[in-house]
């Protein structure tokens, strides 16, 4: 049966799509959500520090905030939205996860996808015993917003990945605002390389405007944190509640906490990474439209680059055997002859330039 395609901005409260137990949930509560500080024994933690390199500030020997305060607080003035719409999770896929666990009954309901996607919404719904319903892109990568609304009525979320991975465009904002106005379920847009795009693109200031919207983040790519697991969820502040409900007590460890602080304060250090890998973005494309062998390089939005070569597993092998790591999408739907290549530093573009020409020129 096809979803209603009537304006539904408004028209639907995403607390009425959680599911019974998730809304009767009774959260745990742990011993830091009441007290911080004092003479603190009443978590059962060990009272002496451990002798540890580094410096860091954080009390090891005692449970992280599980509010994660500090972090939230400079998340919210750094995209500009309130703390109360923020969850941070260990690495984006939590986030993920949980959603599907909030929304979706096994064996009733269904997660949308729009392949060729980001693997792990199928990954995690497999993993929780919810089905996949897929409205695939077109062959340009857009979404087919006819299809997207003719998904069952089962489908409870809707993961649309801008811009996407693999292909590496935006999604036209115009195409996700008319599914915001007509998906009758939770719209989940994962910008895990949002900073790589035009500024303004970001579907994050829509929140307010569509409280069934829910953006996911990460500080995996532009802040080049990839080694400490943290993304984020921004949404109306009803549905982070129930995130921040049904998420461990203690999920965000401390050292990522205060690690991932010193990073967000340090804005011109992220700026400088970000304006080298875009100009190292554009050098990499020329240079790959020069390359014979090569018939496409598709723009892109995100800091990686999918193009098009004949023979393509084999070139990926050859590249691998010169110590050239790539990453072989041809095997995805409109991605035939496709490898991926992420953006690296100066030297290992030109490296990988250098290596690949020789391979495509024997």
């Amino acid at each position: 049966m096809a979803q209603n395609t009537k304006n539904l901005t408004s028209g639907i409260d995403p607390l009425d799509l959680l599911r019974p137990n998730i809304r009767n949930l009774k959260p745990y509560r742990s011993a830091r959500d009441d007290f911080k500080t004092g003479v603190l024994l009443d978590a059962n933690e060990n009272p002496f520090q451990p002798e540890t390199s580094g410096s860091f500030s954080a009390p090891l020997n005692r449970y992280p905030d599980p509010h994660y305060v500090a972090l939230r607080n400079k998340i919210a003035e750094i995209r500009q939205v309130n703390a109360e719409q923020i969850f941070i999770g260990n690495g984006s896929d939590e986030a993920i996860e949980l959603l599907i666990k909030m929304f979706c009954t096994p064996g009733e309901h269904k997660i949308g996808i729009t392949s060729p996607t980001y693997g792990m919404y199928k990954v995690s719904a497999d993993t929780l015993g919810v089905d996949i319903a897929d409205a695939p892109l077109k062959p340009d990568f857009t979404p087919d917003v006819n299809a997207i609304l003719e998904l069952p009525d089962s489908v409870r979320i809707l993961f649309l990945c801008s811009p996407n991975n693999p292909s590496s465009n935006l999604m036209p904002r115009e195409l996700v605002i008319r599914i915001l106005d007509s998906f009758p379920g939770i719209v989940a847009v994962d910008e895990a390389y949002i900073d790589f795009a035009k500024p303004g693109e970001s579907m994050i200031h829509l929140l307010d405007k569509y409280p069934r919207l829910v953006v996911l983040q990460t500080l995996s790519k532009a802040w080049g944190l990839a080694g400490l697991r943290l993304g984020m969820a921004f949404s109306s502040p009803a549905i982070m509640d129930y995130m921040m409900r049904v998420k461990p007590p203690y999920n965000v460890n401390a050292l990522s906490q205060e690690v991932a602080l010193r990073a967000l304060s340090n804005l011109d250090a992220a700026t400088k990474a970000r304006q080298t890998l875009l100009s190292e973005r554009d050098f990499l494309a020329n240079e790959m439209n020069k390359i014979p062998g090569i018939y496409k390089v598709h723009e892109s939005d995100a800091n990686f680059l999918l193009f098009r070569v004949k023979n393509a597993p084999a070139v990926y092998r050859k590249l691998a055997d010169r110590g050239v790591i790539v990453r072989y999408r041809g095997d995805q739907l409109h991605c035939e002859d496709g490898l991926r290549v992420s953006v690296g530093t100066p030297e290992e573009n030109r490296q990988f330039i250098n290596v690949l020409a020789e391979i495509l020129t024997l």
